[in-house]
């Protein structure tokens, strides 16, 4: 240890008046704080803390408009109408995107895909929307349909990035053709954050999987499933609200 940082710990540990003066001045320092203001400024620091919000605001609005929305138009096949762009993507490899209306793509989303099949393609339908910091592996297909919710923090993965003999993933070479697996992702489906929905699997439409499940398996339209691996908890779940309601039971008819 060094005579300085013998110096710091010894000073840490001393309760010194001296010591508990630097201390004292060492912890306003990184958590500096004011007393409370008088009454008549907070008018005017209200204006300025609104201010400050809507011009960071405004500031995004022009980013994505006029940077980060054509940027990424320019890596899409397709691309619809009044797509939202919290971030712009990273996209790596030979994907093909397909973007529909009103598609929402948050902060940090990235879309890697390696050379191994041709044309692999990655389809966000109408009004489907993928949360912060969400990864999509594509090798072969990714399908998100209208109106699925990817949550934060989740990864899409059609293939597990390396073969699974042994020799093969210690060579470097990529997984097998048959082993990269197309995934779907059902209209009206809900991915919780933090869940891995793994290559093959089909979520059905208007199914929840869970926050942090690991889904290896089909999930059932309109299931709640969670886990590690993922199981379905609960069927007929979060049906839409028209399957609900049932006719309502005539009355009697009055006798005569």
């Amino acid at each position: 240890m060094s005579l300085l940082n013998r110096q710091i710990l010894r000073l840490k540990r001393s309760d010194s008046a001296f010591a508990r003066f630097l201390k004292r001045v060492h912890y306003r320092w990184y958590y500096p704080a004011l007393p409370p203001l008088p009454r008549l400024l907070m008018p005017v620091l209200r204006l300025v803390y609104n201010f400050h919000f809507l011009t960071i605001r405004v500031f995004r609005w022009v980013l994505a408009v006029f940077y980060r929305n054509p940027l990424f138009q320019s890596k899409c096949a397709s691309f619809g109408r009044g797509v939202f762009i919290g971030g712009l993507p990273f996209v790596t490899g030979p994907v093909e995107i397909h973007i529909g209306n009103g598609a929402i793509l948050s902060e940090k989303v990235s879309i890697l895909s390696g050379r191994i099949l041709e044309r692999p393609q990655l389809v966000l339908k109408d009004h489907a929307g993928i949360g912060i910091n969400t990864i999509i592996v594509v090798n072969r297909e990714v399908i998100i349909e209208e109106h699925a919710i990817i949550s934060w923090d989740c990864r899409i993965s059609d293939s597990d990035g390396h073969p699974r003999e042994a020799d093969l993933r210690a060579a470097g070479k990529p997984p097998a053709a048959k082993d990269i697996l197309p995934v779907r992702i059902g209209r009206y489906a809900w991915i919780g954050n933090g869940s891995y929905i793994m290559k093959g699997v089909t979520i059905g439409e208007g199914a929840i999987v869970g926050a942090n499940s690991v889904v290896i398996s089909n999930i059932p339209p309109y299931s709640l499933a969670m886990g590690n691996p993922a199981e379905v908890i609960l069927r007929n779940f979060g049906l839409p609200s028209t399957a609900r309601k049932k006719p309502p039971i005539p009355e009697p008819a009055p006798p005569s």
